[in-house]
């Protein structure tokens, strides 16, 4: 019987890395929904190969473009209230990785559809979390990390208990900047911020990655999606991205979890988890099991590490204001308006207002106060900048 699934963000990397994966066994998937914001060219390609017959479009361009076609045999919706015409019973399996914290909402929706559901939005689960593990709890919805390093987490967990864990460090290949000296920092380019040595990213992920704010973000992540402590999880720095978590249990016992840098193996274990099914992948690399060169990250070099020792292990809203404004601050520096380094200068400078430390002490509210929150620190933003 064929799985029948559906794919938020299908013309993104991670939506295209799945295509190309269920592609090989076509015949096994019945793809029921593919969604994009502005890329509708892509998704009617993706659609018309795979013979979806519904389609979600959020751009009110690309919207009105695509209803110009007049595709009879396709459904095509503008936003993500439709998925109760959509699914008229649960789903096997929803990949959702919408970018950014317009991904936060969608997810939220489609938990209830589906029997399991994957994560690739850093976001989300940063500000969504208490929403979210709410909702897969009360539709019995099971989850799966996709971010490599928490994969490798999930993994490397089964058959243990969070109680076991002495210490968790999260790997970082120090991005593209990482043999880029510090003075050199403040007219770094986008192109240069984007050329990431070992992943191809998205230019808001890579740019993450040079500053090393997705480390940070992976932390967070981390901490709510295994219900540990801030102080179980560090950082190591490891150039080649070949081990992607290290796992110190309580009984002296390590493991260490590595696999190319590949999505689509974490991608497809999501797909396949506990199943038979093999992917062809390269051989064992020895020599980067034999010269992993882990190190501490240099947080004078990059100061955003620095935030993990603000977070306090009960929920508040300080996570969700630091993802926030540091989506809107990447946004400014790829539309040339700040520097480089600007971008943890005005991080800094907002979270140290007065009013945003006050809101930054409470604790995390429903999707329509994170979009309050959204807005009036973009104006903040605004503000700091003029």
């Amino acid at each position: 019987m064929k799985k029948k699934i559906a794919i938020l963000g299908s013309t993104g990397s991670i939506g295209k890395t799945l295509i190309e994966i269920i592609k090989k066994n076509k015949k096994n998937f019945d793809i029921v929904l593919l969604t994009a914001d502005k890329n509708y060219k892509e998704l009617l390609k993706q659609a018309e190969y795979f013979k979806v017959k519904n389609l979600i479009i959020t751009n009110e361009k690309s919207f009105r473009d695509l209803k110009k076609k007049k595709l009879s045999k396709i459904n095509i919706f503008n936003n993500y209230n439709s998925f109760n015409n959509i699914f008229k019973k649960k789903i096997d399996y929803v990949m959702s990785s919408i970018s950014g914290i317009d991904g936060l909402e969608p997810t939220l929706k489609i938990i209830k559809h589906t029997k399991k559901i994957a994560i690739a939005n850093k976001e989300a689960i940063i500000c969504g979390w208490h929403l979210i593990k709410k909702d897969l709890k009360k539709n019995k919805t099971t989850f799966v990390p996709v971010d490599s390093e928490h994969f490798s987490i999930f993994y490397a967990l089964k058959g243990n208990k969070i109680s076991n864990i002495e210490k968790i460090y999260l790997t970082a290949s120090g991005g593209p900047l990482n043999n880029v000296p510090k003075i050199k920092f403040k007219n770094v380019k986008i192109s240069e911020a984007i050329k990431h040595p070992n992943w191809k990213m998205g230019k808001k992920i890579s740019i993450d990655s040079a500053t090393m704010m997705n480390k940070v973000f992976e932390i967070i992540e981390a901490k709510k999606i295994f219900n540990l402590k801030y102080d179980q999880l560090d950082i190591l720095v490891h150039p080649s991205s070949y081990v992607h978590a290290i796992i110190k249990f309580n009984d002296g016992m390590i493991k260490i979890i590595a696999h190319d840098t590949n999505m689509k193996i974490p991608i497809f274990n999501s797909l396949y988890y506990n199943k038979t099914n093999k992917i062809k992948i390269d051989q064992l690399n020895i020599k980067k099991l034999n010269f992993p060169n882990f190190k501490k990250v240099d947080i004078n070099k990059f100061p955003s590490i620095k935030l993990i020792k603000k977070f306090k292990n009960q929920e508040t809203l300080l996570e969700t204001i630091i993802v926030l404004a540091n989506d809107e601050l990447v946004n400014l520096f790829l539309l040339k308006k700040l520097d480089f380094t600007d971008i943890d200068i005005f991080l800094q400078r907002l979270i140290n207002m007065k009013e945003i430390i006050n809101l930054s002490q409470k604790n995390p509210g429903n999707i329509e106060s994170i979009r309050d929150i959204n807005e009036l620190i973009k104006k903040k933003i605004n503000k700091l900048l003029n």
